[in-house]
């Protein structure tokens, strides 16, 4: 697992390889993660936009922009964590993501990203 902590938000990512969905010799690999965004601070946050880079062993990049995740834009109150779980297709059997979320302190109203952490997705069978 993967934790990184900004202005008092913790976001954690455990990766999971899917192999019931992935087809290697097509070169299609299914990744799942989840993430778990804690509160650590005193002040009810919303989660309002997400962030991604995702990288392939190719070299390729691409960036996935939107509001909130998985359809919600969750608040998070002090103390509490907000959990889901989500995918992500590569045609390489390594890869990386990382990103950001856009919160906003529902205290003050002010904006800030917090950072998530770069984590591999890795299929099993290349650490053999």
């Amino acid at each position: 697992m993967t934790a990184l902590t900004t202005r008092n938000i913790r976001v954690s990512v455990e990766t999971f390889y899917k192999p019931e969905y992935s087809r290697p010799v097509e070169g299609k690999f299914i990744f799942a993660y989840r993430v778990t965004i804690e509160n650590l601070g005193t002040h009810p946050v919303k989660l309002l936009r997400r962030h991604w880079i995702i990288s392939d062993s190719t070299g390729s990049v691409r960036e996935v922009k939107g509001d909130g995740v998985i359809g919600e834009q969750p608040i998070i109150e002090p103390g509490a964590s907000h959990q889901y779980v989500s995918w992500c297709n590569f045609y390489t059997e390594l890869g990386s993501m990382h990103g950001t979320y856009l919160m906003q302190n529902l205290n003050d109203h002010n904006h800030f990203e917090a950072e998530i952490p770069r984590f591999t997705l890795l299929a099993p069978f290349k650490l053999n």
